[in-house]
């Protein structure tokens, strides 16, 4: 018997419940959701569901998280096969060319900063003109005292890597901006994590 490839975040695990009751919150019964770095799959297998008028279509920067994604959401009817996708490609190839959400948990402070405005142009390049961008993760604001965990996990992050680190929600959105996205809405979640809903301007 082959190993079992499915890999497991305890964050993923702690807080794929409170993000799935904001998607079913935000979303329109039915629809097509990318969902950017997926990473080990859990929140695909929680999530997808819990919204059965949805396709979710999962991906992923690395290639080897792909066969995690898959085995966590095998059986599952809406979940389409993972794709490998790099944000900071000027096309995503295998990615529908019109989806109504892109949803992205835990990526802009882990990634170079450059793959928050690869994320910001991709999503306005495939969103539906009434589509909403949703992101999710510890983020730091102006005028807003930043919690010690989320300072040392900011200190953690940069440790390990020099281009990591939490992102000044402005900043974001002024990438943001740069794609014709505006910030819709700002919901606190559990942890000091936001999540946040992008869509376009007007």
């Amino acid at each position: 018997m082959s190993a079992d490839p499915r890999r497991h975040s305890p964050a993923a695990e702690r807080n794929r419940a409170a993000i799935l009751a904001e998607l079913q919150r935000l979303l329109l019964p039915h629809g097509l959701l990318l969902e950017i770095a997926s990473g080990t799959g859990q929140h695909a297998a929680h999530c997808a569901p819990g919204l059965p008028g949805w396709q979710w279509q999962p991906s992923d920067f690395n290639a080897e998280t792909l066969p995690s994604i898959g085995r966590w959401c095998a059986g599952i009817d809406n979940v389409r096969t993972p794709l490998q996708l790099d944000v900071l490609s000027p096309e995503w190839p295998g990615v529908p060319a019109q989806v109504d959400a892109v949803y992205c948990a835990n990526m802009i402070h882990a990634a170079p900063w450059a793959c928050c405005g690869g994320l910001m142009h991709g999503a306005a390049r495939h969103l539906s003109p009434r589509g909403v961008l949703i992101t999710y993760g510890p983020y730091l604001e102006d005028g807003v005292p930043t919690s010690p965990g989320n300072l040392g996990f900011d200190v953690d992050l940069r440790m390990r890597n020099a281009g990591w680190g939490l992102r000044r929600r402005e900043d974001v959105e002024h990438e943001a901006a740069q794609a014709g996205l505006v910030l819709r809405e700002r919901v606190a979640m559990p942890t000091n994590n936001l999540l946040l809903v992008w869509g376009f301007a007007g």
